[in-house]
């Protein structure tokens, strides 16, 4: 499975009961959360997301409506007694942030904390069912976007077909990855014959706070699912330029560019109250487009 649950969809100041950027993505047996702003613990409560199922948080710049909410989520899980490592891909400085609120408040974390800058685009997590890379976004200050895609074998076994050509059931798995099976007698069990096409991997791509750039893309390219942040309406593309953020229309830009699956928008400017002229707007230009809705999960 692969969704991802907004907790937090507002800009800078919280209002109409919208709170600050956070979403958690899920994906196989981890929950990854993206973003921190202030509330974000307010809102796992809220929506039943468990903090001691996270293993990684992505920071994708420092302002505070992105990561406020952080050390005190750090904290929380400290006083609930966590012992697994925590690991931590944000922009450099927030090493000394954190450890700076941690030492003044003289804090002990029970758990081992990992700090990894982010430096380059590229892969940041590798594991056998899961990758993650981070990729420039064009804000006022240095920001990442994120794109979390699913590793699975890319070959179906047919259990019958297979057990004909008698192939044992314990070489199954190598038979996914593509592998052809040597029999006893020498007889070679071609891969194809007793497999079928695996569904595709599923991805999803995190476009933080960003002015528009069609280069975001490119890193975007055929995901399922893409969040892009839509801070204005397209009456004010002028000012959405001088303030490093986008419009809806030029969200939808992107992802029609990107030939992405669906687009999904948030980080709404707290000047509008209504949301449903950013869903029409957007879908001017890519009809497959929702408003990012807080407590939502979004299901590729």
């Amino acid at each position: 499975m692969l969704a991802v649950t907004i907790l937090g969809n507002n800009s800078a100041l919280p209002a109409f009961d919208r709170h600050p950027t956070a979403q958690v993505v899920t994906m196989e047996d981890q929950i990854f959360l993206v973003d921190c702003g202030e509330g974000t613990q307010m809102q796992m409560a809220k929506y039943k997301i468990r903090r001691s199922k996270i293993n990684y948080v992505f920071i994708s710049h420092l302002h505070g409506d992105h990561y406020f909410g952080l050390v005190g989520m750090l904290t929380s899980m400290g006083l609930l007694g966590r012992t697994q490592e925590l690991h931590i891909f944000a922009p450099s400085p927030l090493e000394d942030i954190i450890g700076l609120q941690l030492k003044v408040a003289d804090i002990q974390l029970s758990y081992p904390l990992h700090f990894h800058p982010l430096t380059a685009e590229g892969v940041i997590v590798h594991e056998s069912k899961f990758e993650v890379s981070c990729f420039p976004v064009y804000h006022r200050i240095e920001c990442w976007g994120f794109r979390f895609r699913e590793i699975r074998p890319f070959r179906r076994v047919n259990p019958e077909k297979a057990r004909q050509m008698e192939v044992p059931s314990s070489f199954f798995d190598r038979l996914k990855w593509g592998e052809s099976y040597l029999r006893k007698d020498g007889f070679l069990v071609e891969n194809l014959t007793v497999t079928e096409p695996a569904a595709k991997a599923r991805s999803y791509a995190y476009a933080a706070d960003t002015l528009f750039d069609e280069r975001i893309a490119e890193y975007v390219k055929g995901v399922d699912l893409l969040y892009h942040e839509t801070t204005y309406l397209k009456d004010l593309n002028e000012q959405a330029g001088k303030r490093f953020h986008s419009t809806t229309t030029q969200a939808a830009l992107i992802a029609r560019i990107a030939g992405v699956g669906r687009l999904i928008i948030g980080h709404f400017s707290s000047k509008y109250e209504k949301l449903q002229v950013f869903e029409q707007e957007a879908r001017e230009i890519f009809p497959n487009t929702d408003l990012a809705m807080e407590g939502v999960t979004y299901r590729i």
